[in-house]
C-alpha cells in the first residue's frame, strides 16, 4: 500500500483534534499498518503523548516527530516512502501553519463537535482545504447521546457542503483519559464502543483515499 498522508485540522481549539489523531494512529497501527505522525501544533500534545508511550514501552507502535511548518511537505513526502500512513496534527489557530499542513495532506480530516461555534470554525477550515485543493472529510466528534440535538447539528454541518463521515465518534471519556497514560482507547478498552468507532473511522478514511 503506498504511503498516504492524512492531515487532521480544525481552526477551533478544543475540538478534540489531537485526541482523534492519536487514537486513529494507534487504530491503524493495530490493524497492521505502519504509521508516522508529524506534530506541528505548538502545544506538542501528540509529541508529549508519544513520550509517555515511550516510558510505557509502547513507542514502537508509531513514530512521532515535531518539525517546523515550512518543512512539513518535504518531511511528509519522505515519510510516505517508508510508512503506510503519515498523519499530520496541525495547529488550530495559526492559519499559515494550518494551510501548510492541509496542503501536504492527501485528505484533511476535520473533527466537528455538534455545536454552532464548531460549525462556524469548520467553514474556515474547509475554505483553506478548498484553496489548497485538498479533499476534506468532516467527522462528527464528541457526539452526545441526545438524538434530537445531534440530528439538528448534522443538518447544519451538511450545509457546509463537504462529505460527512458515516462513522460518528461519541462523547466517550476513555478517548481522552487513555491519552494521559500514553495509550489509546483501543489499548485500554479494546472491546469498548470508542475502540469500535475509531477503528471504523480509520478504515473509512483510508477508503476515501
Amino acid at each position: 500500500m503506498p504511503g498516504r498522508i492524512v492531515t487532521v485540522a480544525q481552526r477551533k481549539g478544543g475540538s478534540g483534534k489531537t485526541t482523534l489523531a492519536a487514537n486513529l494512529a494507534v487504530a491503524w497501527s493495530m490493524a497492521g499498518r505502519s504509521v508516522a505522525a508529524i506534530d506541528i501544533d505548538p502545544q506538542r500534545s501528540l509529541t508529549l503523548w508519544n513520550e509517555i508511550r515511550a516510558e510505557q514501552g509502547l513507542a514502537n507502535v508509531l513514530s512521532v516527530g515535531s518539525v517546523p511548518g515550512y518543512r512539513v511537505r518535504n518531511e511528509a513526502d519522505a515519510l510516505a516512502k517508508r510508512y503506510d500512513i503519515v498523519l499530520i496534527d496541525s495547529p488550530p489557530h495559526d492559519e499559515t501553519e494550518a494551510r501548510i499542513a492541509i496542503r501536504a495532506g492527501r485528505i484533511v480530516v476535520v473533527p466537528v463537535q455538534p455545536s454552532p461555534m464548531d460549525v462556524w470554525a469548520t467553514k474556515q477550515t474547509l475554505e483553506l482545504a478548498a484553496a489548497e485543493g485538498t479533499a476534506a472529510l468532516l467527522v462528527m466528534n464528541r457526539v452526545p447521546p441526545r438524538a434530537k440535538l445531534t440530528e439538528t447539528m448534522h443538518a447544519r454541518i451538511a450545509e457546509l457542503g463537504a462529505p460527512i463521515a458515516a462513522t460518528r465518534i461519541g462523547n466517550r471519556v476513555v478517548l481522552a483519559s487513555a491519552l494521559a497514560e500514553g495509550r489509546a482507547a483501543a489499548e485500554t478498552e479494546p472491546r469498548g464502543a470508542a475502540a469500535r468507532e475509531i477503528a471504523a473511522l480509520a478504515e473509512e478514511i483510508l477508503s476515501r483515499l
